[in-house]
């Protein structure tokens, strides 16, 4: 009645490692980007600072710039 032969059961084994892999990978991605989002947001805010210690733009606008993008903003709401 139900087919047993060792193409049909690896077959199966296919579909149900497929069905678990797609969403690990994207779970794994989904977290590198996010990683790197943050690493790259850190590094504006290191180089925002340096230019306001060494005198090339004033305290308010590198505060302008550092909550240009954050949360709440236009962007977030109207992108991607």
């Amino acid at each position: 009645m139900f087919p047993t032969t060792l193409s049909y059961i690896e077959t199966q084994q296919i579909a149900v490692l497929g069905a678990f892999a797609v969403p690990i990978v994207a779970i794994v991605f989904g977290s590198i980007r996010r990683i790197a989002m943050s690493h790259s947001r850190e590094q504006s805010r290191r180089e925002i600072a340096a230019y306001v210690a060494e005198g090339s733009m004033t305290p308010e606008e590198g505060e302008r710039l550092l909550h240009a993008g954050a949360k709440g903003s236009w962007r977030d709401k109207h992108c991607c």
